[in-house]
């Protein structure tokens, strides 16, 4: 066998073995579901895994901000009922330092509990003025909560009045932004203290610097990577208490600062909420990019805080029969000690018109009050988010309560809030390096198969060539008969032969 021979069949048998290893690879997925579950076995909540030090520490910078609506005409308003006219102010922004709290493994190591506590640390070279200095006129929500309490009463209404007309306490109240956010001594709250057990401060985020909301219990994701940050339990429990239906009482879903990876495009995610005092769900909207990382963007749909007409299903979440409110609103007042607080989307964005229509300041745009997360699929990573969400309070008129004998039912916002976070330039790198090393592996068969492509055209160019350099060989060796006269040699007979050289003439 020549050289070019064993050239030829070397090369054709490497080239088959290469295109059918990599066929077969590529059908059967091999070096994809290793990848794939080498992955599920590093995402999990245990010591010595990709993510237990980041999920207990995050490294991105978390930011809140917080906008004001500032009353402009509250005498109109309270005198002549007419439409509020508020003035957004913000954002006053805090850096937010988030830490998992006395960690440990439960359940055989099958869960792990940790308390969630939050640090705010004001940045002044982020926010419009000085919160100890500038004031906000708005509801006055100590004097709303004292009279929601007491409505159903005429006797215990009428000396509730009484008593807010000794203190000064009026159903409007002006108060700088640090006394509204991290609490003030109300005269109202202090006259009732002497009479009964109550707290004498109030603050929209009173006791929420540098504590925590009480204990979280979370899958590991060990035994099912879908599990992966889910919550368990919630202050021991394992179905909320507050609404009226074991559907809308359900714990699903994560925190909101971690999620399994291998995300799906239509599957819906879960976050439970404290603030909320309810768990909420999120679907895919568009595909985005953070810092080169490919990522889905989910984002609540309207069905979330639609009204029991729209969605069914969201009937659990009615106070009382009457007191439902509609698309856009939820009445969080079974958490919140009875007080008429109403959550939304900042500028009521997702909600019924008419309470845009309501408010004068109110303009609801989707780039700027929509809440979403924008989350790598591959690896559940939080790539870049922002939760926005507003506190408003039900506004109406009382009996026992002459002073707001002129108002009409409004759902008025005091604040909103917008929590927004973008993965750092380090944690990108990682995530990139990662993705990398996933998609190199994933993709081996077809680099084998590739490489077998190649082999297959180099052995096609050298069958080619072997062809061709044949044909010229037959080409250079063509047979021609001999002269007439050998031809006719009755001897020698008729025969072939080389062309003979012409003799030379002498």
């Amino acid at each position: 066998m020549t050289r070019r021979s064993c050239t030829l069949y070397a090369v054709g048998v490497i080239c088959s073995t290469l295109l059918v290893v990599g066929i077969g690879l590529v059908v059967s997925q091999v070096f994809r579901t290793f990848m794939h579950n080498r992955l599920k076995k590093e995402i999990v909540l245990v010591e010595g895994s990709r993510v237990f030090e980041s999920w207990k520490s995050p490294p991105p910078p978390v930011y809140m901000e917080y906008f004001f609506f500032n009353m402009t005409n509250e005498n109109e308003f309270l005198v002549s009922g007419a439409k509020p006219v508020v003035k957004q102010i913000g954002p006053y922004t805090y850096r937010e330092y988030r830490s998992k709290d006395n960690v440990s493994m439960v359940e055989n190591g099958e869960k792990v509990s940790a308390y969630n506590t939050k640090t705010f640390v004001f940045l002044r070279e982020k926010s419009v003025g000085d919160p100890t200095v500038d004031n906000i006129t708005t509801v006055n929500i100590p004097a709303w909560a004292v009279m929601n309490e007491l409505k159903g009463s005429f006797w215990k209404a009428s000396m509730a009045s009484v008593m807010m007309n000794s203190v000064g306490s009026d159903l409007f109240t002006t108060r700088t932004v640090d006394e509204l956010l991290w609490g003030y001594e109300d005269p109202l709250l202090t006259r009732i203290a002497s009479l009964k057990s109550v707290e004498k401060v109030f603050g929209l985020m009173y006791k929420k610097n540098g504590t925590n909301n009480g204990e979280f219990v979370y899958h590991t994701g060990e035994q099912n990577y879908m599990d992966y940050g889910h919550v368990e339990t919630w202050k021991g429990q394992r179905q909320l208490d507050f609404w009226t239906s074991n559907q809308s009482n359900s714990i699903n879903g994560s925190d909101g600062s971690a999620f399994h990876p291998f995300l799906d495009k239509n599957e819906r995610i879960y976050i439970f909420s404290p603030d909320l005092c309810r768990s909420i769900h999120m679907e895919f909207e568009k595909d985005v990019e953070v810092k080169g990382i490919p990522a889905y963007r989910f984002t609540p749909p309207r069905s979330v805080l639609a009204s029991k007409e729209e969605n069914p299903a969201n009937e659990g979440f009615c106070v009382t029969p009457k007191e439902c409110l509609g698309t856009g609103l939820l009445k969080v007042s079974p958490c919140r000690k009875g007080a008429p607080v109403v959550a939304s989307f900042p500028h009521f964005y997702l909600g019924e018109e008419k309470y845009v229509a309501a408010i004068e300041g109110m303009s609801p745009k989707r780039e700027h009050h929509q809440t979403y997360l924008d989350l790598n699929p591959t690896t559940g990573v939080i790539v870049r988010a922002n939760k926005r969400a507003q506190i408003n309070i039900l506004l109406s008129r009382m009996s026992g309560f002459p002073k707001t004998r002129n108002l009409n039912e409004t759902i008025f916002p005091v604040m909103f809030i917008n929590e927004t976070v973008v993965i750092d330039d380090a944690s990108a790198a990682r995530v990139h390096k990662l993705l990398l090393i996933v998609t190199l592996v994933s993709n081996f068969p077809l680099l084998i198969v590739g490489l077998g492509a190649i082999m297959l055209a180099i052995f096609i160019i050298l069958l080619y060539r072997a062809h061709k350099q044949k044909t010229s060989n037959e080409e250079d060796t063509s047979y021609s008969a001999v002269s007439d006269k050998e031809k006719e040699d009755p001897q020698n007979g008729t025969y072939i032969g080389l062309t003979a050289k012409s003799e030379p003439q002498e």
